[in-house]
């Protein structure tokens, strides 16, 4: 069985693409959130070995949903997805706890590769 993911955006479709790429190398998609409290939620019920994970939701945003995870779980391995231009939101991302990101438009390639660096 491949590894657990929970996918986290506030757009629908970017959720469906992200489990459509992921689902399709293998992995098992266990849940979905479309807010970072959702996010947070799902993480403390599901325990996936992979979150990821939008940085702009409502709620409370992806930046601050990877240091409640991180908080609670220092082993969380997150993927943060984020636009072109939020190259400053990525780094204080990755400072609160994620591991890696990608960034949309996606490329099925890149969002592979990232997930395999994530996981080791």
């Amino acid at each position: 069985m491949g590894h657990s993911v929970l996918v986290c955006d506030d757009a629908i479709f970017m959720r469906t693409m992200i489990s459509d790429i992921l689902s399709q190398a293998g992995f098992e998609i266990v849940g979905e959130a479309e807010s970072g409290v959702q996010a947070v939620q799902q993480y403390r019920s599901l325990r996936p070995d992979l979150v990821t994970m939008d940085i702009v939701m409502p709620d409370m945003g992806g930046i601050d949903a990877v240091r409640e995870i991180c908080k609670e779980d220092p082993s969380a391995r997150i993927l943060m997805c984020s636009a072109m231009g939020q190259q400053a939101l990525v780094v204080e991302a990755i400072q609160a706890g994620a591991k890696d990101f990608v960034v949309k438009p996606f490329q099925p390639s890149r969002v592979l590769e990232a997930v395999q660096r994530v996981l080791g």
